[in-house]
């Protein structure tokens, strides 16, 4: 076995996998917030890139300016969101819930092509195509910036949930009714992760766009940030982190050794084989909450 080119494989799957987090994250904000997965952060993080690129056309200003007046706007569409689809669904059927996500994800998906087209855009924020030398390696600069943000992102919000207001959001996740009952605003509360999950989603839109260029597929990271986050937990942040890291350097291998023998296609099969594994052996993932219920 040729060592130097497992390493850079797995290095460089491992780093990708941490930008799946930033995905990831989205997902498991929410559901620490509502208990509910999340369907629609892929097409969030799809238009959290158009939104940046939209703004930057329309007013004639640098992508750096535009990221973060984009994260503006996306945090009043994740307000918007609850408020007009979710609010009245509150204390029904998750599967009710679950449902008007994966709606609001083919609401968001067709709209953005009705508006941009299926044409892709490239979102060039400075990053070199250059590789990194690490001695024999090469390693993708999008990735460790990707990386390194994600990792930042984590920690701030290893942080959050241990705050007054964390502590109220995952109040509600436990149960909306005892919430309410000792006066915690339950719409309040799912309404701020959902702007939190929006802004997050648009940070994950300009990294992998500049990775990928803006389009349609972004939309597609959705079944890659859902597998980190079943596999880490729905409700584990640092297990979301800890999966993605596994779950890349998996698919990273996988698609180096096994796409010339295949034809590819290996990459898709990774995450699909960990999250249907995941879901039949430990359907709490690897750090998540085991609730029993008495019946």
């Amino acid at each position: 076995m040729d060592f130097s080119l497992f390493a850079e494989l797995a290095i460089n799957g491992a780093l990708s996998g941490l930008m799946y987090a930033l995905v990831a994250l989205g997902i498991v904000l929410i559901y620490k917030s509502s208990s509910v997965p999340n369907l629609a952060q892929g097409a969030m993080t799809m238009l959290g890139a158009y939104v940046v690129l939209a703004i930057a056309r329309g007013l004639g200003v640098s992508l750096w300016l535009a990221i973060p007046l984009a994260m503006v706007v996306m945090f009043f569409v994740g307000m918007g969101i609850e408020r007009v689809a979710l609010r009245r669904l509150a204390g029904r059927p998750v599967i009710m819930i679950l449902m008007m996500t994966l709606g609001i994800d083919i609401f968001t998906r067709a709209a953005a092509m009705s508006i941009w087209g299926s044409t892709g855009a490239p979102m060039n924020i400075g990053i070199s195509d250059e590789p990194l030398f690490l001695g024999p390696l090469l390693i993708n600069r999008a990735y460790v910036v990707g990386a390194v943000v994600a990792v930042a992102l984590f920690l701030v919000f290893l942080f959050f949930f241990h705050t007054r207001r964390g502590i109220v959001l995952r109040a509600i996740s436990d149960d909306y009714i005892a919430s309410w009952s000792v006066g915690i605003s339950v719409e309040r509360g799912i309404a701020t992760s959902w702007a939190m999950a929006s802004v997050l989603a648009t940070t994950a839109g300009v990294l992998w766009g500049s990775v990928q260029g803006v389009n349609q597929g972004l939309a597609l990271l959705l079944l890659k940030g859902l597998t980190v986050a079943v596999l880490g937990g729905l409700d584990s942040i640092g297990g979301a982190i800890l999966a993605s890291l596994l779950l890349g350097l998996l698919e990273g291998v996988a698609a180096g050794y096994l796409d010339p023998l295949v034809g590819g296609g290996s990459r898709e099969l990774v995450v699909a084989a960990t999250l249907i594994l995941t879901i039949m052996i430990r359907p709490h993932g690897l750090f998540g909450r085991h609730d029993i219920e008495r019946i």
